[in-house]
C-alpha cells in the first residue's frame, strides 16, 4: 500500500514538472519582435486630410499595404506588431476616396496618439 502511495506521487510530480516546465522556460527562449506591414508614425498620419488626390496620399505615405480588391477607392494601411512576449498590437489606417480620386474619409483605429500622451 505504501509503495502504491509513494509510485503515484512520484508520478504526479514528474507530471506537474513536465507539464509546467514548458510554461517557466518559455520566457527565457529569445522570440524576435514580428512587425508586418505599413508602420506610421502620428507625424504621418497628420500629413494627410480631406481633399488630397490619391498622388498626394501615396507621396506622403508611400503605397497602401492593402486597395480594396473590388475596386480602387480603398486604401488599407496596415500595422502588426508583435513583441517577443507581449500582446499583439494593430494599428489601421483606411482612407476612402471618391470617382475623382479625391481622399473623403479617415478612419483610424485604434487613433494614434503623441508618444508624450502614452
Amino acid at each position: 500500500m505504501m509503495r502504491c502511495k509513494t509510485l503515484t506521487t512520484t508520478a504526479i510530480l514528474i507530471m506537474m514538472l513536465t507539464t509546467g516546465g514548458c510554461s517557466l522556460l518559455e520566457r527565457l527562449v529569445y522570440r524576435p519582435d514580428i512587425n508586418q506591414g505599413n508602420y506610421l508614425t502620428l507625424a504621418d498620419v497628420k500629413k494627410i486630410y480631406i481633399g488630397m488626390t490619391k498622388q498626394q496620399v501615396a507621396y506622403a505615405l508611400s503605397t497602401a499595404m492593402m486597395k480594396d480588391p473590388f475596386g480602387s477607392n480603398t486604401w488599407y494601411y496596415i500595422f502588426r506588431r508583435e513583441p517577443s512576449h507581449a500582446s499583439l498590437m494593430q494599428q489601421t489606417l483606411i482612407l476612402t476616396f471618391n470617382n475623382s480620386d479625391i481622399l473623403t474619409h479617415i478612419e483610424n483605429t485604434p487613433a494614434l496618439i503623441a508618444p508624450s500622451a502614452r
